[in-house]
């Protein structure tokens, strides 16, 4: 079996990279990636000394590469990770935003209906569906909630799903759908939520947090999520859209205060809120659990914990990061 990870030099596709690999010692995995600002070959340092890992850097929107990689390679399994992802940035720069998340996967299912792939999986976000109030705790997003997005990020991949289905529709090409509630863990990008407050902490650099903290997340540990996608591409039915939760709600302040008492320091700094913020997200993964059998497994307490001490112990990895172009970023948007 061939796996195609796009975008694997990424938090989650590095993540899933490294789950496949230990999971199905049997698996080529080849890693598409274009290495912009939010993809690092150091991520994939302990997955390239494996003889049945091959890295290519590529832009998903490169077509006649992709196409040509498609011939060389024939991938049984395409797992679509690639994607500009950050909603701060996609308010300053749509464009890019609209080009990679939809037009880089028209470009992949196209390769994939020519080279008859057995399934191509798509990697959503619980952020198409909008937001919950945060007075209705019982509410949470079903696959059946309609689509309401809130920002130029989260449209994109909204317009994404909807190709991604139309593809099935039309051509009969045998898709899936993931749409997973906020990832953590091992090599999440300094500008998110969580690895920007440890950073931060560990730095002695105050902590900013949008408004009044009280933004609701369902935080799903990425390793939980990995096992997700997993089952998915392997018995999950074509043409389904399957959400991923971790039934851990916290507030972005609780969070934040998490993060605090485990390193014994940092200060919150309230900054002026995002544009069209959402107040709350929250998955029902039930459709997931009755079909395929996943919950999560790692409670946030312990997932938390699990994260900080990672940061602490690869400290070269974000550092190394955080002295590149991402400290322009840093500076211009989230300082002020």
């Amino acid at each position: 079996m061939k796996i195609f990870v796009t975008g694997g030099a990424g938090f989650i596709g590095s993540n899933f990279v490294y789950y496949m690999l230990e999971k199905h010692p049997d698996y080529d995995i080849v890693c598409l990636d274009c290495l912009t600002y939010a993809g690092d070959l150091e991520t994939l340092k302990g997955a390239m000394t494996n003889e049945r890992f091959k890295f290519v850097k590529i832009d998903i929107t490169d077509r006649d590469g992709i196409f040509a990689l498609f011939e060389s390679e024939r991938p049984d399994i395409v797992v679509n990770f690639a994607a500009e992802s950050h909603v701060d940035r996609s308010i300053v720069n749509p464009e890019v935003f609209l080009k990679t998340n939809i037009l880089g996967t028209q470009a992949l299912m196209d390769a994939c209906r020519k080279y008859g792939v057995s399934r191509y999986h798509q990697v959503s976000t619980d952020e198409v569906y909008g937001d919950l109030p945060l007075d209705r705790p019982d509410l949470f997003f079903t696959e059946d909630t309609p689509i309401h997005t809130s920002s130029p990020y989260s449209a994109s991949k909204a317009s994404a799903d909807l190709l991604v289905l139309a593809y099935h529709r039309t051509y009969k090409l045998p898709v899936s759908i993931s749409r997973c509630s906020n990832n953590y863990g091992p090599y999440h990008f300094p500008e998110k939520l969580i690895p920007l407050m440890i950073t931060n902490a560990l730095n002695d650099i105050p902590l900013p947090v949008y408004g009044d903290g009280k933004n609701v997340r369902d935080w799903l540990y990425v390793k939980d999520h990995c096992a997700a996608i997993d089952l998915i591409i392997h018995k999950g039915r074509v043409g389904e859209v399957y959400n991923i939760g971790g039934h851990n709600e916290r507030t972005n302040l609780e969070v934040v205060n998490t993060i605090i008492k485990a390193l014994g320091k940092g200060e919150i700094k309230f900054v002026a809120d995002r544009a069209g913020h959402d107040r709350r997200y929250a998955i029902d993964p039930a459709k997931i659990h009755n079909e395929l059998g996943w919950l999560p497994e790692t409670p946030f307490d312990e997932g938390i914990k699990l994260t900080i001490d990672w940061y602490i112990k690869n400290e070269s990895w974000w550092r190394n990061i955080m002295s590149g172009e991402y400290r322009g970023y840093y500076d211009k948007f989230i300082k002020q």
